[in-house]
């Protein structure tokens, strides 16, 4: 059962002809002469030739940056840019002039599969890459100048709050769902004139948000997670309009600060006021060691920042004070409550004690044991050497050597002495006996004696008596035991005093992974039912066991890599490990109609699968490696929201000969996906809360049932977690489906393709 193909397991399906078009006007065909492409600049050398170029000393502004989108080697050229491999026979990515003409006529709508929906504006390739040079080139010149706490990465972030010290009070800015729009592009238009003089390059920017090639929501959840309706362009457009209000926020850390300064003197336990900030794109938090009173008017001039000079809504109600110490608050999917020190690291409690004594015992029998086994080995090869030797010298041969061997033998056995005489001396039992044979009956201790013996002899059995006692008093050993355990009662003092102060003076952020919405994550995916065991997901039937096994390995692996940081991240673990391995292997075994232990059993524990090649490798995370995982040096992981939520779906089509819509590929060995959303499958608003999970966004769904080709490599990379789909160009996925089914003897699907792909 389980050798079966997958495609032999696959239903056929029928689509239906849609009769509106995906898009309103033909994708601009790639030049075919275009120049090499330069090798990628760095963000120093951007700034450096920027700075070189286009700043003026007298105006301190920049100047002439639009012609630089459309050049053949734009300078917004990242090393985080896309950059074609390098494979011959290969076109040139397409220049971006034509998109800085007229961007409308690069837009693509595509249009969703119920009639109700919204269409979701696509930029072409052309277009992207010049929005990214435009995001290059705005990040080197508003960069340097950007607020410390304004990050780009959530681990960064992340770290940075978990160790603020003794926190008091914190808010998080609470922005109702509000489109961006010509009121806030107005405010954002004149922050960038402030250090840009390009009226053209203004304007452009202004055309890309007019045209809904640059559309995003503040307040929602969809920015930074890496979904195809956010564009390259939009990070940097917030951090640009929202450093007014970074400005503030540095207004007041230093008003505060000076304020408050931090005494010099160590020996006086003394906690000053400080405000700490920190802002990922168009979240806030603040943080305080201060007085709620403090704490309420900082609140109050970052609304004011936010509703006067910005014209952003703000919820003043989800914007309330809470108390660090007694409740939570969420922050970039994360939870934060600042705690005393011994709950972040807890004291061993007596049962954890007395198992690592228990531990350390049996270690050190079997230390004991191997090393009594060594020694007998040992013992066993000398008394055969000398026996061997013993009897050619009873037979009379002479034995001549290089070297001799009287001194190595004797250190040899000199070790071995001092050894034993020393492992003689560790037992109590053995010195309170020879002590007791050697104390007893001394009748030179008697004084009419000794005043007839000789002084030298007296002198002799006092220093002996005096050895004696140093080696084998009974009582020196007990002593030591006694100085030993008292001096651990009093280290031990020592730690629960030094505790009990940091408990009762210091407190900790403690960073928590928000488990309650992970599991209800799991749930709504499939991945569990109602009773919160693991089941299969029958939709992927069709695909490939390989396919398969990488679709729950990009799941799981995008969780770990992004709850790694945080201080439950063992019940992450087990949520990976357990709940999603398990309905994988359930997913298999449904696929095959097996059971789950022959699942088990031929895909092993690891889920190995085999590639083209007939090598096992192995995709999802096992046990060992899930294991050890910890805090990492991640800048900014994708969130699981893009891969949770999708499921491709393989089509069973013989043709291969569509060009795969990853950029700069052009591999006609490709197969033909299905894109099927978790919202359309089960018929939920996310923007319902109570149906939907909370924090957790959702791609557009105008890419329902969208079918793209893709070649091996970029498909497992999808699936993976290694790319979104904002690496793939969904403007050329404007394929419509026409099926003839025809009956004779047996039902068969005839699919053709047509448009132009």
């Amino acid at each position: 059962m389980l050798p079966r193909l997958a495609h032999a397991r696959a239903r056929h399906r029928l689509i239906r002809p849609t009769s509106r078009a995906i898009s309103t006007a033909p994708a601009p065909s790639p030049s075919p002469t275009t120049p090499p492409a330069a090798p990628p600049l760095s963000a120093a050398d951007l700034e450096l030739l920027l700075r070189r170029g286009h700043y003026s000393v007298s105006t301190h502004r920049f100047h002439s940056l639009l012609p630089l989108l459309s050049h053949p080697s734009p300078p917004g050229r990242t090393p985080h840019s896309p950059t074609p491999p390098q494979t011959p026979n290969q076109p040139q990515s397409p220049p971006p002039r034509d998109a800085l003409s007229s961007p409308s006529s690069h837009i693509r709508l595509l249009l969703p599969s119920r009639l109700k929906g919204q269409p979701l504006p696509f930029p072409t390739l052309p277009l992207r890459l010049a929005m990214r040079c435009a995001a290059s080139a705005l990040d080197a010149v508003f960069a340097p100048r950007a607020a410390t706490f304004a990050y780009r990465g959530r681990h960064a972030a992340i770290r940075y709050l978990r160790s603020i010290p003794s926190a008091s009070w914190f808010f998080r800015v609470a922005i109702p769902r509000q489109r961006f729009g010509p009121r806030h592009m107005r405010r954002l238009l004149d922050a960038i004139s402030g250090k840009v003089d390009d009226p053209g390059f203004l304007e452009y920017l202004n055309e890309l948000v007019v045209s809904d090639a640059v559309a995003f929501e503040l307040g929602g959840c969809e920015l930074g997670r890496g979904l195809p309706q956010e564009s390259e362009l939009t990070a940097t457009l917030v951090n640009i309009f929202f450093d007014p209000v970074d400005r503030e926020l540095m207004a007041v850390r230093e008003e505060v600060h000076k304020k408050n300064p931090r005494m010099k003197d160590d020996s006086i336990l003394h906690t000053p006021v400080r405000v700490y900030a920190v802002r990922y794109l168009d979240e806030i938090l603040v943080v305080t060691s201060g007085s709620k009173m403090l704490t309420i008017e900082i609140r109050d001039r970052i609304i004011a920042v936010l509703e006067r000079d910005l014209e952003v809504k703000v919820d003043r109600l989800g914007s309330s004070i809470h108390s660090a110490v007694s409740e939570k608050i969420e922050f970039l999917g994360i939870e934060f409550q600042a705690v005393p020190p011994s709950v972040l690291h807890p004291p061993m409690s007596e049962k954890a004690k007395r198992a690592r004594k228990k531990y350390l015992k049996m270690k050190a029998e079997k230390a004991q044991e191997l090393k009594n086994a060594r020694e007998t080995r040992r013992k066993k090869l000398g008394l055969k050497i000398l026996n061997h030797l013993f009897k050619r010298v009873r037979r009379g041969e002479e034995f001549e050597f290089d070297f001799r061997i009287e001194n190595e033998a004797r250190r040899v056995f000199k070790d071995w002495a001092e050894g034993a005489v020393a492992e003689y001396f560790k037992s109590q039992e053995h010195c309170q006996y020879w002590h007791r044979l050697l104390a007893s009956g001394d009748f030179l201790s008697l004084t009419r004696v000794r005043d007839q013996l000789p002084p030298a002899l007296v002198d002799s059995y006092d220093k002996f008596q005096e050895t004696l006692d140093r080696f084998f008093m009974p009582m020196r050993d007990r002593d030591m035991a006694e100085e030993e355990e008292r001096l651990a009662e009093e280290e031990e003092e020592e730690e629960y005093e030094k505790r009990t102060v940091e408990d009762l003076t210091e407190l900790k952020m403690r960073a928590n992974a928000p488990i309650e919405l992970v599991r209800k994550a799991v749930k709504l995916a499939g991945f569990t039912n109602s009773m919160g065991r693991p089941r299969p997901i029958k939709l992927l039937l069709c695909l490939d066991d390989s396919d398969i096994i990488k679709w729950y390995a990009g799941v799981g692996r995008r969780w770990l890599d992004f709850f790694c940081c945080c201080r439950n991240f063992k019940m992450v673990k087990t949520v990976v490990s357990y709940h999603l391995r398990f309905s994988c292997f359930l997913t298999l075994s449904e696929k095959h109609e097996c059971t789950k232990r022959q699942a088990i059993s031929h895909f092993t524990k690891d889920l190995k699968v085999a590639n083209d090649d007939g090598v096992a490798e192995v995709h999802f995370p096992t046990e060992r490696e899930i294991k050890m995982m910890g805090d990492k040096n991640l800048s900014d992981p994708k969130p699981v929201d893009g891969a949770l939520t999708m499921i491709l779906v393989r089509l069973a089509i013989d043709d291969t000969s569509y060009p795969c819509l990853a950029h700069f590929c052009v591999k006609t060995d490709t197969v033909l996906y299905r894109i099927r959303l978790l919202q359309n499958r089960l018929n939920v608003d996310p923007l319902n809360e109570n149906k939907w999970v909370h924090g957790l966004s959702a791609i557009h769904e105008s890419l329902n049932k969208k079918c793209i080709p893709l070649c091996s490599m970029h498909a497992s990379d999808l699936l993976l977690g290694k790319i979104t789909l904002q690496d793939i160009d969904l403007s050329r996925s404007k394929s419509k489906l026409h099926i003839d089914i025809l009956r004779s003897g047996t039902s068969s699907i005839r699919l053709q393709l047509c448009s132009k792909l």
